[in-house]
């Protein structure tokens, strides 16, 4: 198939590029590398540097013409998301509408949206949260995404275009960045091992859900295959405190220093697991690498990157 990853140079969209091109798709890739490198970009895979919010987007798709869409490209620093409020919306709700509007002009009839169910939520009083819990984001990066979905709801509505949101916990894994929401991981493990302080915002006894870059991956897959609409879930089902991950990645990383510890972020939620029985239901899928091998890995990969940086 013709498929266009938004956001594929990204931490979790390059390895769903790496994905699509191995299972022999056409993939075209847009991303403005605002946090993105094109290093990761799959040789395979046409590039293109662009902002989803801007009119050469058109451009791409007239020469392009997928016929899926994964949508991936969006500002997902919660707390940048405070500061600039503006810029997240321009990014997360006009650049997704655009993107829209070209799929309903082009007749691209299917898109697979990288939603959240870290921020989503809020503060949930059911743990784990299935998707029928009331969405009340508490920050304006949750609120842009769950903007998404409703303009998502309203274009299959308008224009038939069929869709899978897909509310990720906290994705972590190699080629990841600090910025996002599982992003932890990646500056801890920077840290470490560089032998600089790590610092923990609040007490470090709230909780995620942490999932796997490549069971994330896998779920896109999924998604592709399946036929109709919805919103899913995708994580573990199980919380791990940010303390957990220090002690877990200390011991990968044989680093010995106690963490700093600084205020709590505003609006930043307490716990977070998310249900998954709907995904294992629908989709047929459900994560397959445990935390301990996820981070076992990725501790692995920073390792080597650091090699190279020194």
């Amino acid at each position: 198939m013709r498929i266009l990853v938004t956001g594929g140079a990204g931490f979790i969209g390059s390895h769903l590029v790496d994905a699509l091109v191995e299972s022999g798709h056409r993939v075209s890739v847009v991303d403005n590398l605002s946090t993105g490198l094109e290093e990761y970009v799959n040789p395979s895979a046409a590039f293109y540097r662009e902002d989803i919010a801007g009119d050469h987007l058109r451009a791409v798709f007239a020469k392009e013409k997928p016929e899926v869409v994964f949508h991936l490209a969006a500002h997902v620093n919660l707390r940048e998301s405070f500061q600039e409020p503006t810029a997240g919306a321009r990014n997360n709700i006009v650049g997704s509408l655009n993107l829209l509007q070209l799929m309903a002009e082009f007749g691209v009839p299917k898109i697979v949206f990288s939603s959240t169910g870290g921020a989503i939520y809020g503060e949930p009083k059911q743990i784990p949260t299935p998707e029928t819990y009331f969405a009340i984001p508490t920050s304006p990066y949750g609120i842009s995404k769950l903007a998404v979905e409703y303009y998502l709801d309203v274009w299959q509505r308008l224009h038939g275009i069929e869709y899978v949101a897909l509310r990720y916990a906290n994705v972590y894994g190699p080629r990841q960045g600090g910025k996002g929401e599982a992003g932890v991981v990646a500056i801890f493990a920077k840290k470490m091992l560089k032998g600089e302080p790590v610092e923990i915002f609040g007490d470090g006894k709230q909780t995620r859900d942490y999932v796997y870059v490549a069971d994330v991956v896998a779920a896109n897959l999924a998604a592709l295959e399946y036929r109709g609409s919805g919103i899913f879930n995708i994580a573990t089902g199980l919380e791990t405190s940010v303390r957990g991950i220090f002690e877990k990645l200390s011991k990968l990383l044989n680093y010995s220093a106690a963490p700093a510890f600084a205020p709590a972020v505003k609006g930043e939620i307490l716990r977070s697991a998310l249900d998954i029985s709907k995904a294992k239901r629908e989709l047929g899928w459900q994560p397959k690498v445990s935390l301990e091998e996820g981070l076992s890995r990725t501790a692995e990969f920073f390792r080597k990157a650091n090699g190279r940086a020194s």
